[in-house]
């Protein structure tokens, strides 16, 4: 076998992940990159491999920075299976022709503006290319073997988000495990990833590789936030990954008002269409996460959704208290943007940051105290308050990774730190390193290694 990295490597997108074996080619997982724009310009480029010649694709779960390239990989002339678990084909079904829809929108938005250098602005794919791709999803079961391209491969809950797996591929004789985003053991939501199974070759997520989540209570968090809030008449603007984040708020919401700590008629707004559809799939995947039928059900319900662009429009002419959940979570995109525009720069509202922030993204410059962000052509001045809140991340911290990697019997011969950005990997490598005492790398993008260097001891 040969592995190659053809993304996630100094930054938390992108992961492509290409495996050879006896001439075959495998991509785990088939990701966008996402902020600085120098990595943003790579979705653009050919890919380093001809999309036609690969027998596969295996994905890990359905976040766009995993799965989102699909459509541009089908629409280039792919045409084998993407095998997955049951949730992620259903959640990509939702996320895929949405991502396609908001390319569509930049772009239409961009041309008429004029707030463009290209003329006239593109989308990356559209819809329909979303909808194309969707018919190549094959759903696996977790912990049931399968033959991709004579290689034994298996599904393993990751506890990211509904879903979410660990990938297991082996030859017979060598094995290699890709962690995908690795969930925590005490999430809200989600139960913790089962332990690691045995494998030579590691690949392993670092998007928190630098970092611990803070101890204090999320529920209290939020609701210390929206109390101090709604207190001076503001709006709390929530920028949510629709798929998982977004899930977690509202459980967040359904547990503050049954604890009369915001009050039960504070109007709370779900303003993502998509985010709908993904928190119905959790109720249809009730197994794979902790809420009972009845907390689920609470969920579901604990905000009032906004379906139309018209009722979009109209909650910016709306004044406060209110909470607004809207995707995208790193304020890429969506949504959120209009929201941002419209109460950023009121000192009375608040930005509530609830997940990781790639660098180059909206939501990292509002972390870095960013006095104006730029949102379609113009800057907007923030004189919000900005909140951070990185304990709903779904992600384990290196702490809790660590305690993860203990669970193997015997440690792999060689561990790869990838899906972080380049200070987060290399303190993931010193925490193994030295916490462990395995040989382990961050490797570059494009680097290439075979299973031959294991018995040569590279």
């Amino acid at each position: 076998m040969e592995l190659e990295f053809l993304g996630a490597t100094g930054t938390v997108t992108g992961s492509k992940y290409l495996v050879t074996h006896a001439g075959q080619r495998i991509m785990v997982d088939c990701g966008l990159f996402q902020g600085y724009k120098q990595l943003r310009l790579r979705n653009w480029a050919p890919l380093p491999v001809e999309p036609q010649s690969l027998t596969a694709v295996v994905l890990t779960h359905a976040h766009l920075d995993h799965s989102g390239y699909l459509p541009l990989l089908v629409k280039n002339g792919f045409r084998g299976p993407i095998y997955c678990t049951a949730a992620t084909r259903d959640l990509c079904g939702i996320m895929l022709p949405d991502a396609g829809r908001i390319q569509e929108s930049e772009a239409e938005h961009a041309n008429r503006y004029q707030h463009t250098r290209h003329q006239p602005a593109l989308p990356l794919y559209t819809e329909t290319d979303a909808f194309r791709a969707l018919e190549q999803f094959q759903a696996r079961d977790f912990n049931t073997a399968f033959k991709v391209a004579g290689l034994n491969t298996s599904l393993l809950p990751a506890g990211h988000l509904i879903g979410s797996a660990m990938v297991r591929l082996d030859d017979g004789q060598r094995s290699l495990l890709f962690s995908g985003d690795l969930g925590r053991p005490n999430d809200l939501l989600m139960r913790p990833p089962v332990p690691p199974p045995q494998a030579d070759v590691l690949v392993v997520e670092s998007t928190y590789g630098n970092r611990r989540h803070e101890a204090r209570d999320p529920v209290a968090q939020l609701g210390d936030v929206i109390v101090r809030v709604a207190a001076r008449k503001g709006v709390v603007v929530i920028p949510a990954f629709t798929v998982g984040r977004a899930q977690t708020l509202l459980h967040c919401i359904h547990l503050l008002k049954a604890a009369g700590t915001i009050p039960s008629g504070l109007p709370v707004y779900l303003n993502s269409p998509m985010a709908v559809a993904a928190t119905d799939i959790y109720r249809r995947h009730r197994d794979e996460h902790r809420l009972s039928e009845a907390d689920t059900a609470a969920m579901c319900s604990a905000a009032q959704v906004v379906n139309s662009v018209a009722e979009s429009i109209a909650l910016n002419e709306r004044s406060g208290p209110m909470v607004i959940i809207a995707g995208s979570g790193m304020a890429t995109g969506g949504r959120v943007l209009h929201h941002l525009k419209a109460f950023a720069p009121d000192a009375r509202n608040a930005i509530v940051i609830s997940g990781f922030q790639a660098g180059g993204t909206r939501g990292a410059a509002l972390l870095d105290g960013a006095d104006a962000i730029k949102i379609h052509g113009s800057y907007v001045a923030v004189r919000a308050e900005v909140v951070a809140q990185g304990n709903l991340s779904a992600h384990a911290d290196y702490a809790e990774i660590i305690t993860w990697l203990r669970g193997f019997k015997q440690p792999p011969k060689r561990t790869f730190i990838t899906h972080g950005e380049a200070a987060a990997a290399d303190a993931m490598r010193k925490h193994i390193e030295e916490g462990l005492g395995w040989a382990c790398s961050a490797p570059d993008y494009r680097e290439r290694f075979t299973f031959d260097e294991l018995a040569q001891g590279a």
